[in-house]
């Protein structure tokens, strides 16, 4: 063979080995964690998709992704937190709130996890600090359990007649005994006498809203959680049957039937949670990425969910809504 031929011959090897070596390697698998129904919560999966895509890293072609839900059920997230660390993947996303993060962080000090919870991860104990987290988690700070004075302010201001008002809240959320404190310490601020509705189950949700209008509540706060969010449509339809004016944590809860809502949006956090994967994938360590926390609090309001029970929006109220549903 002469000279030029082989050189030729061995340029074209040579430019094909990387392309089958790549083909040889093995693609990143990442478990995702999450306290909600697939189901009823597929948009939430494609923002994190669309995260992860956006560090160059999509499913099925760079990355496979483990999918685990305990579809809205705290007690099944430590042993599926188990299953993903025994499935060693290299990194765990988690979305549903605090109880699907805890369940991580507690599963494993050594796989990196990229969480989102509604109340302060450091008082939690999931990071060291907000800016420097520095073990292996990481994650997004949606504030929601912050947010319930606000919700209260605006229940208020479209339900100012309502002498009392009810709170629901579910006792087993990690950040219910931080709701309950904010939301009585801001009805005590105002003068608002507040009645606490507890649910924890499918079959406390009827008699939950039997007991708001037993106790005379013009208006209902729910509270961010991840059961009543797997359950939105149900209860959105209990509440709207009952003609009580209500206000949900997030934008879903309207699109599901419900009257208002105030907080981020959820699609955008799934989408930082999937940002903040991909750089781990690249290898930027947790201990080193802050908590990542909201600019945009969003108000959404249904009209249609308002006319339902007979209930008339200022228009002042409508012009600050960055949303309306007609």
């Amino acid at each position: 063979m002469r000279r030029r031929e082989f050189i030729a011959l061995l340029g074209g090897a040579a430019g094909t080995w990387p392309l089958a070596a790549r083909a040889q390697q093995p693609m990143a698998v990442v478990g995702f964690l999450y306290a909600l129904p697939f189901s009823t919560n597929d948009h939430l999966v494609v923002a994190f998709r669309k995260g992860l895509s956006e560090t160059g890293y999509v499913e099925g072609r760079d990355v496979t992704i483990e999918y685990r839900s305990a579809d809205g059920d705290y007690n099944r997230l430590p042993a599926l937190a188990a299953e993903l660390v025994a499935r060693r993947v290299a990194v765990i996303a988690t979305s549903g709130g605090t109880p699907a993060a805890r369940a991580a962080v507690a599963a494993t000090k050594r796989i990196p996890i990229v969480f989102t919870t509604g109340g302060d991860p450091v008082q939690l104990g999931l990071v060291a600090s907000l800016n420097r987290p520095g073990g292996n988690a990481t994650g997004v700070n949606v504030m929601t359990t912050g947010l319930e004075p606000k919700r209260l302010e605006l229940l208020r201001e479209i339900a100012p007649r309502a002498d009392v008002i009810a709170f629901l809240v579910n006792p087993n959320n990690a950040d219910a005994a931080a709701q309950l404190r904010d939301v009585q310490a801001a009805a005590r601020s105002i003068g608002q006498q507040i009645v606490i509705i507890q649910a924890t189950a499918d079959d406390d949700l009827e008699s939950a809203i039997a007991k708001v209008v037993d106790q005379r509540a013009g208006a209902l706060l729910v509270a961010n959680d991840a059961f009543f969010n797997s359950r939105r449509e149900q209860l959105a339809k209990i509440i709207a049957s009952r003609g009580i004016p209500a206000i949900y944590a997030y934008r879903e809860y309207v699109a599901a039937g419900g009257l208002m809502s105030y907080a981020t949006s959820l699609t955008e956090t799934l989408r930082q949670v999937g940002l903040y994967t991909g750089r781990i994938l690249k290898g930027d360590k947790p201990a080193d990425l802050p908590i990542m926390r909201p600019t945009k609090f969003e108000l959404v309001l249904s009209l249609k969910a308002a006319k339902a029970i007979g209930l008339a929006i200022p228009e002042s109220f409508l012009l600050r809504a960055d949303e309306v549903i007609e």
